[in-house]
């Protein structure tokens, strides 16, 4: 199967917890098109990076917690596969899912599904925690990201989980 064809990208940790889950229903702006009513490729990272912002402010991850926490939490990995184009004033819905893992960082599933069912695009981020003042990657999980796995196994975040 080509990665192009993956519904998911990062494996699935035996006895993990089920990935959180959010969708946001949008729909399709016209300065976010080019000439032709067609989303401009560039766009696509802006809609992954909305699903993820709402996803992770629910289960204590927000920028305002990185900050409060002295972290950041910069991108580094980013995969889309462009599936079907999104038009102008077309409703769609963006799916995030945070996808347990044991390290210092954030694995984050994303699917753009069109109003029929179609999906128009699939990517991944890779996000890995920072020192905000010298910008050290964290080599150990940082108490925030505990907090939320405290939480995520303990089924707090209830309207998330799959």
């Amino acid at each position: 199967m080509t990665r192009r064809a993956r519904r998911l990208y990062f494996d699935r940790e035996a006895g993990a917890p089920a990935p959180l889950r959010l969708s946001v229903v949008r729909r399709v702006r016209f300065n976010e098109t080019d000439p032709m009513g067609i989303v401009w490729f560039g766009r696509y990272a802006l809609y992954f990076e909305e699903g993820a912002a709402e996803l992770t402010r629910r289960c204590g991850l927000s920028y305002a917690d990185f900050v409060a926490s002295e972290l950041r939490a910069p991108v580094a990995q980013y995969h889309v596969d462009y599936l079907a184009p999104l038009h102008l004033d077309e409703v769609f819905t963006i799916s995030s899912a945070l996808i347990w893992n044991e390290g210092a960082r954030l694995n984050t599933e994303y699917e753009l599904i069109k109003e029929d069912g179609t999906p128009a695009a699939r990517a991944y981020t890779v996000q890995v925690f920072t020192d905000a003042t010298e910008g050290r990657v964290c080599l150990v999980t940082p108490p925030l990201l505990e907090r939320c796995r405290e939480g995520w196994k303990s089924g707090a975040f209830k309207g998330l989980q799959s």
